[in-house]
């Protein structure tokens, strides 16, 4: 928005010539609300709103490119541009930037010979196109590109010019080191508009959108606040829709709409959980199930310093990692966000991928996020050369993302893993994942019994308590609540097609039952996930450990 904390610094460096050269990333797709009460682009924000004193400004991306913004009838009176018989401003990068280059230094240059100094900014948009990240190599080509726009920051320094420059890309891992690693540029991340900025908007498209907002004519600061994580332009297109087919936004849909809305900015990297369960759905785990509501508790109350970071929830193939996550949405009512596939094969694009997915956690407010299979998505310290690096960046970037103090109480997140051995150990340590929860299969025959019972139950299904003395010496131990899905299924198959009784169809089935893991490898992951545990409470007495 207009006054966003991160404008006002940005005009604060500049003024006290503490920075000519911006880079800004982030959020720079979305609308802007101007001080005009319109909406426009950045590049419309930062000519209205931030440039609006400079006298000429200079702008350049490849769909577009060289174009005189502001002040054509001061560039044209530059010798340079005088004395071409075919004045056609450059489209190939290389002669844009050189052109831009000459002008401000002519610029400059005026006032050491008396003349009156015009004002110059330039603007280049879509700078990963220009200047991309090589960190495979050194491309001479593109390293050309960014070390002259890296030499605008030092010309306006040593020259004294009253000239800025502003380089725009929607990651900042997207961008050449040259001009990342910069010293004398400053570096703004433009966020997503927070519940406050969507309240603003709404107010001002609440005219140009009546039918669609009708049921919040009163309640906007309201609908704001439960819209925060999607973007201004994804939301007034929402609108726009709406208000053509003549459909209000309905108070039930906001959840689901927020969904939709934050997951298409996110481009698939993202995916919200349904909360379709609650921890009454999951069997058995009583007392992880009471650490987890209190910790919900504590949440609602606000305690924040007695919250934990993230959960590590560890234990066999099988054993409902994903089905506890599920639960959990449910139960604490509170956004569950699942990374998908943020992985890419071009050089750079997983490192984008990840920023753009912080920086839409940053905007939710509070949520879950769930990292399914950490030991492969985290990556590793030291992964070697084989993926010119890409899993040691990785690695870095959720380090740093988890010990965020400033996401306590706003962000929890929640590993999923098989071989919790193989996830760095420095993600694993207290001030990232603080609790670490076993999941493990069942230990005794009542145990079985019980987890398959409630199984078929939930498809019409009921065995009799009294049952459990037939089958006690058959039923499996070290039952995985995948494992027994697959045995309630092939028991109800059995009664809607032979017409057993539940009783006669699961004996049948336990005849040929076979474990769908291997015994050794079922062993390893629950001494693995034992041996994880932050609380043995939740290890049943013939799992713990005898020293």
């Amino acid at each position: 928005m207009a006054s966003s904390s991160w404008s006002q610094e940005l005009l604060a460096r500049y003024k006290s010539g503490a920075s000519k050269q911006f880079i800004l990333f982030g959020n720079v797709e979305d609308e802007f609300l101007l001080e005009s009460g319109k909406f426009g682009t950045l590049r419309d924000f930062l000519l209205q709103d931030l440039l609006s004193d400079f006298d000429v400004v200079l702008s350049y991306d490849l769909g577009n490119g060289f174009r005189i913004e502001k002040g054509a009838a001061t560039f044209v009176q530059w010798p340079m541009y005088k004395a071409l018989q075919n004045p056609a401003l450059p489209r190939e990068p290389s002669p844009a930037l050189d052109w831009m280059t000459r002008y401000s230094r002519y610029a400059a240059n005026l006032n050491g010979v008396g003349q009156p100094v015009p004002k110059v900014a330039i603007i280049v948009g879509s700078v990963q196109l220009l200047a991309p990240a090589s960190p495979g190599g050194i491309d001479l080509s593109t390293g050309a590109l960014a070390l002259v726009m890296r030499e605008w920051s030092r010309d306006a320094i040593s020259q004294g010019s009253p000239f800025a420059s502003f380089l725009i890309a929607e990651n900042l891992n997207d961008l050449h080191s040259l001009l990342t690693q910069n010293p004398r540029a400053a570096r703004f991340k433009v966020p997503l508009p927070n519940g406050n900025d969507l309240s603003e908007a709404l107010e001002h498209w609440k005219n140009s959108s009546p039918k669609a907002l009708e049921k919040f004519a009163n309640d906007l600061p309201n609908l704001g606040q439960q819209l925060a994580g999607a973007s201004l332009a994804s939301l007034h297109s929402l609108l726009k829709m709406r208000e053509f087919a003549k459909t209000p936004l309905e108070p039930n849909d906001v959840s689901r709409l927020k969904k939709e809305l934050v997951e298409a900015d996110a481009g698939g990297l993202i995916e919200f959980l349904s909360p379709t369960r609650t921890l009454d759905d999951l069997y058995g785990q009583e007392k992880v199930k009471a650490h987890l509501r209190a910790d919900i508790a504590l949440w609602r109350k606000n305690e924040v310093d007695a919250l934990p970071k993230g959960y590590l929830l560890c234990g066999p193939v099988g054993t409902g990692k994903t089905f506890l996550v599920e639960c959990l949405a449910g139960e604490a009512g509170i956004p569950v966000v699942k990374l998908k596939n943020f992985r890419d094969r071009w050089i750079g694009s997983t490192e984008g991928n990840l920023e753009k997915i912080f920086r839409l956690l940053g905007a939710l407010g509070r949520c879950y996020v769930f990292v399914d299979e950490a030991d492969q998505a985290l990556g590793k310290r030291d992964a070697g050369s084989g993926d010119s690096g890409i899993s040691g960046r990785v690695y870095g970037m959720f380090a740093e993302e988890m010990s965020r103090s400033d996401n306590r109480g706003k962000i929890i997140w929640i590993l999923a893993s098989s071989r919790p051995d193989l996830i760095e150990v420095d993600l694993k340590r207290p001030g990232r994942i603080d609790v670490k929860i076993p999941l493990l299969p069942t230990t005794t025959p009542e145990e079985s019994f019980h987890l398959i019972n409630n199984l078929l139950k939930r498809r019409g299904l009921e065995l009799a308590e009294g049952d459990i003395q037939y089958l006690r010496d058959e039923l499996p131990l070290l039952l995985t609540p995948g494992a027994a899905e697959a045995l309630a299924v092939k028991v109800f198959r059995d009664v809607k097609v032979q017409g057993r009784t539940s009783l006669e169809a699961l004996r049948n089935s336990l005849t040929t039952y076979r474990p769908p893991v291997a015994p050794e490898v079922l062993g390893a992951q629950i001494e693995l996930a034992v041996r994880e545990s932050s609380d043995l409470e939740w290890v049943p007495e013939s799992l713990r450990p005898t020293n």
